[in-house]
C-alpha cells in the first residue's frame, strides 16, 4: 500500500482521539516510523543532531500501538497538514538557503556574518566542487595531516590533479598520509570539512570568476596579430610569467593544431559555411597560419578540402582584415563548440 493510500484508507472525522498520554514527540515518532514502513524517503539528516538522537531514541523505546492509536495519529497528522497552508524557514539560515541564488552573494555574506550563521548541508559536496587550482592552494596552506584528508574526500580524479600540481617532496609526504587516515573518525572529518568552508566563507567575493590571464587572452582572441603580439612583448618586459600564462590562454587561427584534436575538424567545417573557410584559408599567409590551414584540410573530407583549395585559389590574394575577420569566424565557432560541450580543447602541451 502506498503512502497516499494508506491515509486515504484511514477513517474521517468519525476516527477516534488519540489517547492522552502520548505527547506530541511520540507522535512524530509514529509518523516516521509508518512513513518509513510504507517506504518514504525521509530526509531526517537535515534535522539537527539533538533531535536526530532524540528520534532514535524514541523510536527504540517504543516497542508497539494498535491499530486504533495509529489510524488517530496518523488522521491527526493528516488533519495538521491539511490545516496548514505556508510554511517557512523558521530560522535565518534557513531563510539564506531558500534564497540562495535570488539575493546577492554579497548581501547573503554580510547577513551570514551578521548572524552568525555557517553555510549549511555538507561541506564536502561544496569543497569537492572547487577547481583544481583553488584547491592546491588549500592543500599547500593546510598541514599535511589535513591536506591527506583533503585529498582522500574529493573525487579521485580531482584529487591526482591536485596531487600532480604540488611539489614532489611534500606530494610524496601527503602520499604517505593519507596510508595513514584509517583511524580518523568522521566526526573529525566533519570538523576538517567545517573548517575549510569556513575558511571559504570568510573569503571576499570576487568580481570575476575567470582568472587575469583567462581575460586578457579572451580580449586578446580579438586583436589583430600585430597589436596582439606588441602588447604581450611589453607585458614579457613587465611580467614573463604573467605574459606566458597570457599566451597559454590565448586562441587564435594559428593556435588550432595544438588545441583542437584532428577528429573534431569536420565539426568546424559543420558549422562554419564554406566561403568563410576559404577566405581563412586563402589569407593564411604566414607559417603559423599556413600550418592550420594543412591541418584542417587534411582532417576533412577529400571532397571538402579539394572544393575549399580551389575557391580560396580562385580568391587569391584577400585583404588583412577580410581575412582576419574570416579566422576570427572559426575560431569564435570553436569556441561556441567547446562551450557547448561538443569539443574539448587539448592542453597546450599535450601530445597528439
Amino acid at each position: 500500500m502506498s503512502q497516499t493510500n494508506a491515509l486515504a484508507a484511514l477513517p474521517g472525522p468519525a476516527r477516534a482521539a488519540a489517547p492522552r498520554g502520548l505527547g506530541r514527540k511520540a507522535k512524530a515518532a509514529i509518523i516516521v516510523q509508518f512513513l518509513l514502513t510504507e517506504g518514504a524517503d525521509i530526509p531526517l539528516s537535515v534535522l539537527p543532531d539533538d533531535l536526530q538522537a532524540e528520534l532514535t531514541a524514541l523510536l527504540g523505546a517504543m516497542r508497539y500501538i494498535d491499530r486504533d492509536t495509529l489510524n488517530s495519529v496518523v488522521g491527526e497528522f493528516a488533519d495538521e497538514l491539511e490545516r496548514l497552508g505556508l510554511s517557512f524557514p523558521g530560522d535565518m539560515a534557513g531563510a539564506l538557503n531558500a534564497l540562495d541564488g535570488k539575493i546577492s552573494s554579497r548581501t547573503a555574506m554580510r547577513l551570514r556574518k551578521e548572524a552568525g550563521v555557517r553555510q549549511t548541508g555538507d561541506p564536502w559536496q561544496r569543497i569537492n566542487q572547487l577547481d583544481p587550482e583553488r584547491l592546491e592552494r588549500l592543500v599547500q596552506s593546510e598541514s599535511i595531516e589535513v591536506a591527506a584528508v583533503m585529498l582522500s574526500k574529493i573525487d579521485v580524479a580531482k584529487a591526482a590533479q591536485v596531487l600532480s600540481r604540488l611539489p614532489g617532496e611534500k606530494a610524496r609526504r601527503i602520499g604517505y598520509a593519507i596510508s595513514m587516515t584509517t583511524g580518523v573518525t568522521p566526526e573529525a572529518v566533519d570538523r576538517i570539512g567545517l573548517s575549510i568552508a569556513a575558511q571559504l566563507d570568510a573569503e571576499p567575493p570576487q568580481a570575476f570568476k575567470a582568472r587575469p590571464d583567462e581575460r586578457l587572452g579572451a580580449i586578446l582572441n580579438y586583436a589583430s596579430t600585430a597589436d596582439r603580439e606588441t602588447l604581450l612583448s611589453q607585458l614579457e618586459e613587465d611580467d614573463a610569467g604573467f605574459a606566458e600564462a597570457v599566451r597559454k590562454a590565448i586562441f587564435t587561427f594559428a593556435n588550432i593544431p595544438d588545441r583542437l584534436r584532428a577528429i573534431d575538424v569536420p565539426k568546424i567545417t559543420r558549422d562554419v559555411p564554406q566561403e568563410v573557410l576559404a577566405t581563412a584559408l586563402a589569407g593564411a599567409t604566414s607559417e603559423a597560419d599556413a600550418r592550420t590551414a594543412d591541418f584542417l584540410l587534411s582532417n576533412m573530407s577529400k571532397r571538402l578540402s579539394g572544393a575549399l583549395r580551389e575557391e580560396a585559389e580562385a580568391l587569391g590574394e584577400v585583404k588583412t582584415k577580410a581575412a582576419e575577420k574570416a579566422m576570427g569566424q572559426v575560431v569564435a565557432a570553436i569556441r561556441d563548440l567547446v562551450t557547448a560541450g561538443e569539443i574539448e580543447f587539448a592542453e597546450p602541451d599535450e601530445d597528439g
